[in-house]
């Protein structure tokens, strides 16, 4: 099975109305977990490279990474993502090297930090839509404004700020004036581990942060075959943190999103959920617990296996939690040729 357009893998997902793990990626090992509990559950899967895996990984490792997992596991259906792309050139890069989606970030600047405006958002995106739909490749954007920072990438935003979430009215106009296959939207996510401010104020506990699930709500009400994306989606389990700090790690106060609200967002049109801190905190734990355990091991083959092993579990759970598990056969995979056919991008 060749590499597979985003938007089929989307649109089957809207039709059976379950949501897929878009994971981030930087090595092998996360590849082959990641394919792992793909197998073990028979999910179709989003694999995404962020700019600052490309940069760690180099692109052309990465992409032969993925097609050695696409030739590995023929059954599974799979789309390669260019994740946050911050400019048509670093979106071109991707293309060229056989990516089958790609995501022009254009609510930042090419800095990947300065809010933009909303007339740069849509001229960028409406400049990179142009240039891949030809090729039949599937086109993220995002409108609004996630918190946190990942791979340097990020408005830092306050925990809790609602200045910059999505406008459902905006998201309208945003989506039909540039022909997107999946839009990204800000209802209070945030990237990293550390995804919340909010406290009890009698116990000082830290709460999950407040999601404007209305605001996705909204957006599917006004826009039902839209496929929204959901980033800063990990749940950072605490018993993965609770791993790290027993073993030597200091990670205090960090919260993630809650799976229910996910699934209720599935509910109302998102159908692609960025996945990364819960693999890297699954992982951390894993490979902290083996030093500790048995300083005496320099292998990395043995600190690997079992940070591998950790991830692949981490996944699945994914998988299982956002309703892709056991869809893999579900349609024939097209082509990129294909979906210039049949499907045209036209609304």
């Amino acid at each position: 099975m060749p590499l597979v357009p985003m938007r089929q893998i989307l649109d089957e997902a809207a039709k059976g109305g379950y949501g897929v793990g878009a994971f981030n990626v930087n090595n092998m090992e996360q590849i082959q977990a990641i394919m792992q509990a793909a197998s073990e559950t028979q999910s179709p899967v989003i694999i995404q490279a962020s700019r600052g895996a490309l940069k760690y990984s180099k692109m052309i490792y990465l992409r032969n990474l993925i097609q050695a997992a696409v030739e590995d596991n023929p059954g599974i259906p799979i789309a390669m993502h260019l994740d946050h792309g911050n400019s048509v050139e670093t979106v071109k890069q991707a293309i060229a090297l056989g990516f089958t989606s790609v995501m022009i970030d254009g609510s930042l600047g090419e800095d990947g930090k300065t809010p933009n405006t909303y007339a740069a958002n849509v001229a960028v995106t409406k400049e990179v839509v142009a240039l891949a739909h030809p090729l039949g490749i599937s086109v993220e954007a995002e409108i609004g404004v996630l918190g946190g920072i990942e791979d340097g990438h990020g408005a830092g935003l306050a925990a809790g700020s609602t200045e910059h979430l999505t406008d459902p009215e905006q998201a309208e106009e945003f989506y039909k004036q540039t022909g997107v296959d999946a839009l990204a939207v800000a209802v209070g996510t945030s990237h990293g581990a550390y995804k919340s401010g909010r406290r009890d104020p009698v116990t000082g506990q830290v709460l999950p942060p407040a999601l404007a699930m209305e605001r996705i709500e909204e957006i599917h009400r006004r826009l039902p075959n839209c496929h929204m994306v959901m980033h800063g989606s990990s749940s950072v389990p605490q018993e993965l943190v609770d791993i790290i700090n027993q073993y030597g790690g200091k990670m205090p106060g960090t919260f993630g999103i809650p799976v229910e609200q996910i699934q209720r967002g599935i509910k109302h049109g998102v159908r692609k959920i960025n996945v990364d801190t819960d693999i890297r905190l699954a992982m951390t734990g894993a490979v902290r617990k083996l030093f500790a355990e048995k300083p005496d091991k320099f292998d990395m083959r043995d600190w690997m296996t079992p940070a591998r092993a950790a991830a692949a579990e981490v996944v699945k759970a994914r998988m299982q939690q956002f309703g892709a598990a056991g869809h893999a056969g579900d349609y024939a995979p097209m082509t990129l040729d294909d979906m210039k056919k049949v499907y045209g991008f036209a609304r």
